[in-house]
This record gives structure tokens, sequence and C-alpha cells, in this order.
């Protein structure tokens, strides 16, 4: 290949820019032309590029956000959209495209791939960390520590003032952000989409602790699993312990990424550049361990993360 693409689509993560800038770095050192699509894939059929060398990627590995900045294509999710981007890439001689985001832009590769047999390679980048086949999505470690920051914050006042706060962290499917938090801030309980809680198991649960002497406590829930104003209300109602809620909402997605999240961008986006380069198609790099690994796109979407029950089960013990 001569010449590649490149896009972010989907929600924004930290370490896309890191992620673009192994693309980049990588493809060009073996030879080859890199483009960048602005707006994701609106920006392949409205052909809104930007050429990137060398330096277009130098000073971006520690900013939030991605250069090539986002957008979601209700056209792309047509055939006659996904025909004229194909017909825009070919236009431009452009050979195969690395595309970093979640569900949505690996589904939106796929389709490139199944019906137009056009060469992609993924990039998991998504905070929520609910891509199957990598132990890791780009921007998850970050947001965990933005919301860890956050409960740290917030426990301080808690403590001074003798209250219950809860806290809403993002997640609208999945508890991966809520369950991380949660563990390494602390909280006496984390309320996730994948495992039902019964809010009055955990009021009692903290009227026992109050008996003990505790006075304050750190609720976590993630967003598709409630509201986090009405349960502090209804905690409030149950125990009569002052409770605030505090929802962390899209800080969570912004920021400068964390070395994890730079070190792991900067792997996967080389990976997928050089894999690419190497004739391979139709898959998403991820990383097992600390190995790097490849898995058919089709595989990838046909698959689910699911949380760790003993993840769950150490909040309960360390309550």
């Amino acid at each position: 290949m001569k010449k590649i693409g490149v896009l972010t689509s989907g929600g924004d993560a930290p370490g896309m820019n890191a992620a673009i800038r192994g693309v980049v770095r990588a493809a060009i050192g073996r030879g080859a032309a890199v483009v960048g699509y602005v707006h994701g894939y609106e920006g392949i059929i409205c052909d809104e590029t930007t050429p990137l060398y060398f330096h277009s990627v130098g000073g971006i590995i520690d900013r939030g956000g991605t250069i090539l900045r986002t957008a979601r294509s209700e056209t792309f999710k047509t055939y006659e959209g996904r025909k004229k981007a194909i017909e825009v890439l070919n236009s431009g001689g452009v050979e195969g495209l690395v595309i970093i985001g979640g569900d949505g832009s690996l589904t939106g590769a796929l389709k490139l791939h199944e019906e137009f047999d056009f060469p992609v390679m993924g990039v998991p980048g998504s905070i929520d960390n609910d891509i199957a086949a990598t132990d890791f999505s780009i921007g998850f470690d970050t947001a965990v520590v933005c919301a860890m920051q956050a409960i740290d914050r917030v426990r301080d006042t808690a403590y001074s003032h003798e209250r219950v706060f809860v806290i809403e962290v993002m997640g609208r499917h999945n508890g991966f952000i809520a369950l991380e938090a949660g563990l390494s801030g602390g909280a006496e309980a984390v309320i996730i989409p994948e495992v039902s809680s019964s809010l009055m198991e955990i009021c009692e649960q903290m009227k026992s602790a109050a008996e003990r002497g505790k006075k304050s406590s750190i609720i976590i829930v993630a967003e598709g699993a409630g509201n986090a104003k009405d349960i502090a209300e209804f905690i409030q109602k149950k125990t009569n312990f002052e409770t605030r809620y505090l929802v962390l909402g899209h800080m969570q997605r912004g920021g400068s990424p964390t070395a994890f999240d730079r070190v792991l961008a900067l792997r996967l986006g080389a990976t997928a550049a050089n894999r690419l380069l190497n004739g391979f198609r139709g898959e998403m790099v991820g990383v097992e361990g600390t190995r790097l690994v490849s898995h058919p796109l089709s595989y990838v979407l046909s698959s689910s993360r699911e949380i760790d029950p003993e993840k769950l089960l150490l909040v309960q013990t360390m309550a």
C-alpha cells in the first residue's frame, strides 16, 4: 500500500491523538502516505481530508480529544452512504483505512470490509471499555482516574460534614468505569446495570456501619443503573443521613490521557498501521495482558465483555 487513511469516530476518548500518532509515524516509516478524515465517516463521504505528515502529529500525545474531530453519520448507516464513501476513498487513492472508535465505529469498518472488500483495521477507542477481544480500550484508564480523583475529593467533604455522597459516572450499558473507580476510591457500594442492586440493603448496610462509628459513605452508580439524584433522595428518606449527589458526566472523556492510555494507544495505532501495510484486513487490534493481539472484526462484534464478579465481591468485602 502506498496510501492509507485514518479517522476517529463516535465518542471521543483520551488517547485517540496518541493512536493517530502511532498510525501516522508507523506508516510513514514504512514509506506510506497518510491522510486523515475529519469528522469520522461523514468526513469520508464529504471528502473532508487533511494530509498527515511526521510533523503533523508532533506534540499531540498529551492532548485529549481528537485532532481529527469526530461525529456520527446517519448517511454512512445506509448502503448508499457507504458506497459513496468507498468511491471517495478510491478516487483519493486510499488503499486501506484505520478506524479508531467504539462498537458503532467498528461496525462501520466491518461493513466496508464485508460489502466492498475494502482493507480496514480497527483500533478500540472507548472510555467504556466494553469492546470484546481486548483487555483495555483507549481512554478507559483516563476515565477511571478522573472518576477516582473526584471520589477522593468528595470523600474529604463527606467525612468533614458526615454525609453520604452518591456519585454518578459514565456507563450507559455497563459498569466497568463504576466498578474500577469504586474499588480504587474505596466506595461503600457500586451500582451497575449488569447486576440488580437493592437500595434498601445498601441503606441497611450504611445504618449498620453508622452504628459501628462510620460517619460518611460514598456510593458509585453507573448512569445506566439509575439516577444519582433519585438514589440520593431515596437514601436520605430511608436513613435520615444527609445525602448529596454529584454527576461527573462528560468530564470523564476529556483531559490529558494517562501514561497507560498514551502507551496503549501508541502501540495499538502502530500495530494497526503495520498489519494493514502487511496485507491484513477486517481485524481489530487489541491487548491481552501485555501481549498485542488481533482478531477478526466479525468475532469482536459478535462477542461481549463481562464484568468480573470477583471485583464486585471485593467491593462488598472492602465495604
